[in-house]
């Protein structure tokens, strides 16, 4: 598809980028980098909170938005992705800011500190419901969850370049699972993306139709399989450099290797293990490193 980032946003109604105020909370020092708390206003005007990590001791060559994973734990958001609950194969933001990245971890819609009834890192019954409600409550007035998400996710890129400074050549966005779904699309139709590293979340939706794999929320789009398909929307990111990990006994990426091999060009590097969908040691530390790999001078 020619030009899949305007059909895109015109089939979701999502507004381009806007710069976002912010709001700084209090620094907490680690071992080779700060994690300060930042809360900015989405376009509902609702709250997001979010965990900044920049380098201590060493300049900021760069920075991504970590989008955090589902995993069916909806307490878990930003504090997963900081080493402090949750898989330790999450924790890319003090990884990364070790090696000189900025990394900007936003709790997504109904996670952690963005859940209605509670906050914090302790489950609820009703989380689960809260999620759903996000999508239906939108399906109803005809709107969708993925246009709430992806503007979530354009304000936090913005919210990245306009609180570091960084150089805009050099930032990106990476995510794993449901992460991995909200940075392939957002990469896709947001040119300030200058890379993206896509994990556990490239799969044909044929596939997941014939072997009965859910769709996320996120993806209910009425008569969106109608119109693309997962290699449509991977090919629209190139030719920025986008990294696609995936599992051959995951059943969310189970044909990344046959969408990969829909897409022209050489911008996409694979990695593919015979393993499932939780990442391990070998996919963290490939991840780690082509991010960091992202920050040299081009």
């Amino acid at each position: 598809m020619s030009d899949l980032p305007t059909m895109l946003r015109a089939r979701l109604g999502l507004a381009d980028p806007v710069p976002v105020e912010f709001q700084r909370g209090d620094v907490h020092e680690a071992e080779g980098y700060d994690r300060q708390r930042i809360e900015y206003r989405g376009l509902e005007g609702d709250r997001i909170p979010a965990f900044l990590f920049t380098p201590r001791g060493r300049d900021t060559r760069g920075g991504v938005v970590v989008f955090h994973q589902h995993n069916g734990e909806f307490h878990f958001g930003k504090s997963e992705v900081a080493g402090e609950v949750g898989d330790a194969f999450q924790a890319f933001g003090p990884a990364l800011a070790r090696r000189g990245v900025a990394v900007l971890a936003p709790d997504a819609i109904t996670f952690e500190d963005r859940r209605g009834a509670v906050q914090g890192v302790e489950p609820d019954y009703y989380d689960w419901l809260q999620h759903y409600n996000a999508m239906s409550y939108r399906l109803l007035d005809g709107d969708v969850l993925m246009r709430k998400c992806l503007d979530d996710a354009q304000r936090a890129l913005s919210v990245l370049l306009q609180a570091t400074g960084i150089d805009g050549r050099r930032v990106g966005v990476a995510g794993h699972s449901y992460g991995g779904y909200t940075a392939l699309y957002h990469a896709a139709v947001d040119a300030r993306c200058r890379f993206a590293c896509i994990s556990g979340a490239v799969c044909s939706f044929g596939t997941r139709r014939r072997e009965g794999t859910g769709i996320t929320l996120f993806e209910a789009v009425p008569g969106l399989a109608r119109e693309i398909d997962t290699h449509d929307v991977l090919a629209a990111i190139g030719p920025r450099p986008t990294m696609v990990v995936s599992g051959t006994q995951d059943k969310y990426s189970r044909d990344a290797d046959q969408v990969v091999a829909k897409v022209t060009g050489d911008f996409i590097t694979e990695l593919r293990v015979d393993r499932g969908h939780a990442l391990d040691q070998e996919r963290f530390d490939a991840i780690v490193a082509w991010i960091g790999e992202r920050m040299s001078d081009r």
